[in-house]
């Protein structure tokens, strides 16, 4: 018997991952765990002045997103319940690498080691990706208050940076399948077919036995 589903779904600020989550918790009828965003107190402020707020920002991501994990292991994932989410907990250290300074970033990974060691991680990744001006098209379009002051320079490095996080990832963890997505090309939101093609390559996966022995 495989591990219980546990799918990641991952990508740039703006791509969609949450639209995607929510389709495929729908179809599969797994749970939706949701990262918290618009809640952090300090977004807008950290956007408007990243090195000022970056600690603050990053400390409390870090925080909520250890205890939704928890949460979800215990009410979920130990008991067999298969979950979606709209984040990796290792997209952390992506921002934070990005943002902090070298001192600070020593201090934020010594803290990130000591939560999350023995937390779950997903163990299959849908990794979604888009061009700039897609991505610069989809956060105007949704229009968040804490997002208006997001530089295109800022949102092209953390492309970069989730591109080169994919690709370790994928040379570190052979065993965790990736799905890896065109956001220019494929519009779940809109076609049906586009989302019955990521549904097709999902159920696949979990088909082959990788995670679980039958689709539910």
């Amino acid at each position: 018997m495989g591990q219980t589903p546990f799918i990641a779904v991952e990508g740039p600020i703006g791509v969609g991952k949450t639209s995607l989550s929510k389709k495929l918790a729908s179809q599969f009828d797994f749970h939706l765990l949701k990262e918290i965003v618009e809640e952090n107190p300090f977004l807008g402020k950290f956007y408007e002045n990243i090195e000022e707020w970056s600690f603050q920002t990053e400390m409390f991501f870090l925080c909520n997103r250890y205890k939704q994990l928890e949460d979800i292991d215990r009410n979920y994932l130990k008991l067999g319940k298969p979950v979606i989410a709209d984040y990796h907990i290792s997209k952390n250290m992506i921002f934070a690498r990005r943002t902090l300074r070298e001192e600070q970033f020593t201090k934020y990974s010594q803290i990130f080691d000591i939560l999350t060691h023995d937390m779950p991680r997903p163990n299959m990744m849908v990794y979604l990706n888009a061009s700039l001006d897609t991505l610069m098209d989809r956060i105007r379009m949704r229009n968040r208050d804490a997002e208006v002051n997001i530089q295109p320079s800022y949102l092209k490095q953390l492309s970069k940076d989730y591109e080169d996080f994919m690709n370790h990832f994928e040379a570190a963890h052979p065993d965790i399948p990736v799905i890896r997505l065109n956001g220019d090309s494929l519009d779940f939101v809109k076609y049906q077919d586009d989302l019955a093609k990521i549904v097709d390559q999902v159920k696949d996966h979990l088909n082959k036995g990788e995670v679980i022995n039958e689709c539910t």
